[in-house]
């Protein structure tokens, strides 16, 4: 079996699985192995004692003394069965599974295991539990079981089973590091790693097999970055922004008065504009910190001398808003230039006019998402470009703005709170600049940890604000090692939410799973008011404006990285009115639940984040990946960022002795970063 090979050459793998496959991306082996797991299921040591458990997934190893009795009825067959544990009893039921009647036997150890449930003084239940032999649990409860991401029609057990013929039949790709990168790093071979990160032996082989494939994403993207970025910084500016008589008056007549950093950054921005070569800045500012007016003004700067300038977003609902913005700005302030939006969406003739207009038309402001950059897109002058919460426009995109004759300055704007020594080496082919405070008229989100136990308060909550004409968002990641879809999942949620509510309350739901056009959907009914509770995962972090959000629920908050919980926070607090953001803590980790009371007494996400980066251990990781930056499969710029510094310094290191990666050492490296773009990283 290949790398390359389609899905169907896994045995068991025919067409009706392969489009269960392909729906999560999966066309090939190689997609398949880099299919990695989204958490991973540590069976708890069984217990000797019921008492001081209930709730909890338990293993309960024991013999039964009666046999299993099935009781028929007109809709399931239903198996019940009884033992005593000390001087409690548990209670065990199954439905629809009467084959355990002959496949249990009286006398023979069992473990069992399943959420442990009261039903009244020393009587407890077990609902549903799975059975396993004690040798088999033992082995289970030493090595964490992938978990992955699935689709309606296709188990996680089906997943383990073709992953499994793969990496025991699979020419994987060669090792492609060098020997002394391999010792000098103390870095696994990659057919060990590959193979113990979807079949890991104990926690240790885990976090090993992990940091070598981490290493493999960052040294990709480094080597990437330092090939593609070879002579960029140095292009001649060609533009002048003289004229500052229309920046100069919106400047004195702003509503609000700008924070010290943000005249700082506008310094910065006329600097850059004035300079010897054209530049590229990036501008991280914590959510609320005003980026928007930032590069509305650095834009004005180049519309009010006869040029372009455009910004780009990651959605079409983000674009719109946008265009609203910039066009209430303008008519704010009586400017007498027009803005135009272009996304994916447009077609035929209304495309064509928008075309035109950028093609032949000075002094213009363009809001657009990737279609900025599409074949049939030409630019009259397009002098200034600015990107909004999108990591994809790297060097790459600035190469073919370039290939358009056009060299425009870039500013990538962020509000992901990344460390400045982090930023400075995911950026380190631009420049940076940080807006640390917030404009004071922000009212800061008041934070609350609750318990699981206190989640109907909540909903009470909620309720409150959303008869007051206010909205929510729920956050509810996929439960540990369910065979739930993340569809599904969300779908349950939302339907006991509305059950809750009654109906009373209009509930949206939102998943990854979704195409972009269901996404722009649901987040501009969320956006315009037509419901007033978003169900959602974590797709919402990055995302469209809605000040009159003012409650944020996040379940089981511990699962998640601090940084990533900051830009979670962030949706709500936009608007004139009070927010809440509360986490729902289902740990009963002590650490996990210090972790958040970090995050519940500050708001500062840049603090947040080295706060987060100084907690995390060498071998901690979390099942849900905590940024999406960079769009990376499994690396994570937080908890990985003593592997991104090595990964970078490796990257100059080989890309200085051998720029064109021609050596036979070179080519293999060269090979591997072929087939990760073309087999794996297509999708992304």
């Amino acid at each position: 079996m290949r790398f390359d090979d389609g899905i169907t050459k896994i045995k068991g793998v025919g067409p009706k699985s392969e489009k269960l496959f392909k729906a999560l991306d999966i066309d090939c082996v190689g997609a398949l192995i880099y299919d990695f797991p989204r958490t991973y299921q540590l069976y708890p040591k069984p217990i000797k004692k019921l008492s001081g458990n209930e709730g909890k997934k338990v293993a309960v190893r024991t013999s039964l003394r009666t046999n299993v009795v099935v009781r028929h009825t007109s809709k399931m067959d239903i198996s019940t069965t009884g033992c005593v544990i000390g001087d409690e009893r548990l209670e065990m039921i199954w439905f629809r599974m009467p084959y355990l009647k002959s496949s249990i036997k009286v006398r023979t150890e069992y473990v069992f295991y399943g959420e442990l449930k009261a039903v009244r003084e020393n009587v407890w239940q077990l609902v549903q539990p799975v059975v396993f032999k004690p040798l088999e649990y033992d082995k289970l409860e030493r090595s964490p079981q992938a978990v992955y991401s699935l689709t309606k029609g296709l188990t996680n057990k089906a997943i383990k089973k073709a992953m499994a013929l793969c990496l025991d039949d699979i020419e994987l790709t060669e090792e492609y590091l060098p020997a002394d990168i391999l010792k000098k790093r103390e870095l696994w071979g990659y057919h060990r790693a590959m193979d113990q990160m979807h079949r890991p032996d104990d926690m240790e082989s885990l976090t090993n097999a992990r940091r070598r494939l981490v290493y493999d994403e960052f040294l990709k993207f480094f080597i990437t970055k330092e090939m593609e970025g070879a002579g960029i910084s140095a292009i001649p500016n060609r533009w002048s922004f003289p004229e500052t008589v229309q920046y100069e008056k919106v400047l004195s007549n702003l509503p609000f008065p700008l924070t010290t950093g943000q005249k700082d950054t506008l310094e910065d921005i006329k600097k850059d504009f004035s300079s010897e070569v054209v530049s590229q800045r990036l501008l991280q500012g914590d959510v609320g910190s005003g980026k928007t007016i930032i590069a509305f003004l650095a834009m004005l700067m180049a519309v009010e001398n006869g040029f372009q300038a455009a910004i780009m977003a990651p959605t079409e609902v983000l674009c719109r808003q946008h265009e609203r913005t910039f066009a209430d700005y303008i008519k704010m302030f009586d400017l007498p230039y027009d803005v135009i939006c272009i996304t994916g969406s447009d077609k035929g003739a209304k495309r064509k006019k928008l075309n035109e207009r950028a093609a032949n038309e000075g002094g213009l402001f363009i809001v657009g998402t990737h279609a900025l950059l599409s074949d049939n897109m030409n630019y009259h002058s397009l002098a200034v470009v600015v990107t909004d919460e999108q990591h994809r426009f790297g060097v790459k995109q600035r190469k073919i703005l370039s290939q358009k004759g056009q060299d425009p300055h870039v500013i990538v704007m962020s509000a992901t709170p990344i460390p400045r020594t982090l930023a400075m080496i995911l950026y380190s082919d631009m420049k940076i600049s940080v807006i640390k405070d917030v404009p004071t008229s922000r009212l800061r989100t008041k934070n609350a940890i609750i318990t699981k136990n206190q989640r109907s308060k909540a909903y009470d909550f909620i309720k409150k604000e959303v008869s007051g004409k206010h909205q929510a968002y729920i956050i509810c990641p996929l439960v540990e090692a369910s065979e739930k879809t993340e569809a599904e999942n969300v779908t349950e949620y939302a339907g006991a939410l509305e059950k809750y509510y009654g109906g009373e309350i209009k509930i949206g739901m939102l998943h990854g799973r979704m195409s972009p056009e269901q996404k722009d959907e649901v987040v501009g009914d969320f956006a315009e008011g037509r419901t007033d509770v978003l169900v959602s995962t974590t797709v919402v972090e990055v995302g469209v404006n809605v000040p009159n959000a003012t409650v944020m629920l996040i379940e089981d908050a511990n699962r998640f990285g601090l940084a990533q919980l900051h830009q979670l926070r962030g949706r709500v607090g936009r608007g004139q009115w009070q927010s809440f953001c509360m986490f729902v803590d289902a740990s009963e980790d002590e650490e996990s639940s210090e972790r958040l009371k970090i995050l519940a007494q500050s708001n500062d996400g840049f603090f947040i984040a080295s706060e987060d980066l100084r907690l995390r251990g060498p071998g901690d990781f979390y099942g849900i990946r905590q940024s999406g930056d960079m769009d990376f499969k499994l690396a994570d710029i937080y908890q990985d960022a003593d592997v991104m510094r090595e990964a970078s310094a490796d990257a100059k290191e080989i890309t200085a002795a051998d720029p064109q990666l021609k050596s036979e050492e070179s080519r293999k490296i060269a090979g591997y970063l072929k087939k990760m773009d073309t087999v794996v990283y297509s999708n992304l």
